[in-house]
């Protein structure tokens, strides 16, 4: 029987429907994101029916904000910041995204029908938040600090190649998900060049090469 727990970011009911969400996720491979999935899910936990109904209100969106965010917990669990501190950072990244890929593995179709669903036009907001704080813990697993605009920057490129990666994820066929995995190598390489090229950019003045500058050197050299 399922127990709720209390991981520290909600209420008794949050922490409920956080534990039940995976259950749903595998039900709605059938059921969709709906009640009927809630019933199975909570009929295969063995807790009451119609309390689960109640905690997620029929809403759909709920249903799948439980599910992604039980895998950031699970994520975090799994790969503390000191467990990926040895690692380079396109490393850290790639291991966090690649936990995620394998904790939907098996739940492709739900993921393709929660897809569905939040690119909704009334759900894309919320699921545009739903990447963002996705992408917020795996930065912070990651071992980042930045507090700058480069927090924000990040988050952003990380959740657009995460919800990329789903995209590809939900459809994919091929053995042990070879093709979305090396679409997110793809992604992540893409991604490391321009931070490379962005710290470049932002190097103090004096610190870049210019060739005006050389130029300058050479016309009226130095006395």
């Amino acid at each position: 029987m399922m127990t709720t727990t209390d991981r520290g970011d909600g209420d008794g009911k949050d922490g409920f429907r956080l534990d039940l969400a995976p259950l749903i996720a595998d039900a709605a491979a059938f059921d969709g994101w709906t009640d009927a999935a809630v019933t199975a899910a909570a009929q295969s936990a063995g807790v009451d029916a119609d309390a689960a109904r109640f905690a997620f209100g029929g809403k759909a969106v709920a249903m799948i904000a439980a599910w992604t965010r039980a895998i950031d917990a699970q994520m975090a669990q799994a790969l503390p910041r000191e467990r990926l501190a040895a690692l380079p950072i396109r490393e850290r990244i790639r291991v966090l995204l690649e936990f995620r890929i394998d904790a939907m593995t098996g739940r492709e179709e739900s993921l393709r029908r929660a897809l569905i669903e939040m690119a909704k036009p009334g759900h894309v907001a919320a699921a545009a938040r739903l990447a963002w704080k996705s992408a917020d813990v795996m930065w912070r697993l990651a071992g980042d600090t930045a507090t700058d605009y480069n927090h924000y920057t990040k988050r952003a490129t990380l959740g657009s190649i995460y919800a990329a990666t789903l995209a590809v994820l939900a459809d994919d066929r091929s053995e042990g998900h070879g093709d979305t995995r090396a679409f997110l190598g793809r992604r992540i390489d893409g991604v490391m060049r321009f931070e490379k090229f962005k710290a470049q950019l932002l190097q103090p003045k004096g610190e870049h090469f210019s060739l005006t500058r050389l130029f300058g050197r050479l016309r009226y050299p130095a006395r």
